[in-house]
């Protein structure tokens, strides 16, 4: 049963909350698909919580003269105006049967208030907590590759585990081209090796790795190739914050440490830190600051905020590589 839902149709009002933004992002898809699985005709309308103004739900909720289905998803509801909160309670109490109404809270104190009135309310809830303990994230990378219809073996999934890191985003988009490569109906600790050593399929950390280091033609290519080949955008975007967020943590970290310390204070594999070290050759702080900042908004704008995610990657890689020092 899709998140979200109740019975075969998705609820008319569903809290998504917690930290893990990939677990969020699927929720969300889940509603929206049930949704369009009742009525292939309804509209879906993406908005981002500090840019809701009041009147804007109540206009996008008001029955249609034409009987029209649509999805309204609100995601960093935290960032509400108080008066918009206000309304969005006052609505999920007494939702209309034509709209089905999303909301993304991370968790947390700010817009608590929004979280307890349409918890009061009796809107569906859905809870996405951060996977922090490794048996979770070896239960993840299971569950991920049995949705694609396939197995992968306990040394395997270790592997992959320790090949990629703890990011459960980077962890998708690695299943996923890994059933994309095999032909093996349970992958096993050797298809790991080979596919992550050297292989040449692309995917985002391909992406994300040559737009670090300035290789604008080869990231654009392998960008196009990956969106061709059916990676999400959300999956890339989320590859190039991790190689900033790497090159951010590498170089901020303390010059006295080295080796496991280093490795222990960053939460990086040495020989993560080691590729990232050489990637840092050619950043400087203000160069980060920008790269850093062109990421967040293309997360915006493949998360609804703009029309054409594939051009938001591309203008994001054209930056990153611009904004290496001397460029």
């Amino acid at each position: 049963m899709l998140l979200g839902m109740a019975g075969t149709h998705p609820a008319l009002v569903t809290l998504v909350v917690g930290d893990e933004e990939l677990l969020a992002e699927r929720a969300v898809s889940g509603v929206i698909e049930a949704a369009r699985a009742a009525d292939s005709g309804a509209d879906v309308h993406d908005l981002i919580g500090g840019k809701v103004a009041p009147g804007e739900l109540t206009q996008l909720t008001s029955p249609s003269l034409f009987g029209d289905r649509s999805v309204v998803v609100i995601r960093s509801a935290q960032d509400l105006v108080k008066d918009v909160i206000a309304e969005v309670v006052k609505y999920a109490a007494h939702p209309s049967d034509d709209t089905v109404l999303v909301l993304v809270h991370p968790g947390g104190v700010k817009g608590k208030a929004l979280v307890d009135g349409v918890k009061k309310a009796g809107a569906s809830v859905v809870t996405v907590s951060k996977v922090t303990k490794a048996g979770e994230r070896l239960d993840f990378v299971k569950s991920e590759i049995k949705r694609a219809g396939r197995g992968i073996s306990a040394d395997a999934a270790q592997a992959l585990l320790e090949a990629v890191g703890n990011d459960l985003r980077e962890l998708a988009a690695a299943c996923n081209q890994l059933v994309f490569d095999t032909e093996d109906k349970t992958i096993n600790a050797a298809a790991v090796a080979r596919y992550h050593k050297g292989r040449a399929e692309v995917t985002g950390f391909n992406v994300a790795d040559s737009a670090v280091e300035g290789r604008l033609a080869e990231a654009l290519e392998q960008l196009r190739w990956a969106l061709g080949t059916g990676v999400a955008p959300v999956l890339l975007v989320s590859a190039l914050a991790g190689g900033l967020r790497g090159l951010a943590k590498v170089g901020g970290a303390p010059r006295n440490l080295r080796g496991g310390q280093l490795a222990s204070h960053l939460g990086m594999p040495p020989w993560k830190i080691d590729r990232v070290k050489r990637q840092l050759n050619g950043w400087g702080p203000e160069g980060l600051s920008r790269a850093i900042q062109a990421v967040a908004d293309a997360d915006e704008q493949v998360k609804g905020g703009g029309a054409d995610p594939a051009y938001a990657l591309e203008h994001t890689v054209q930056v990153i590589v611009a904004s290496r020092t001397g460029r």
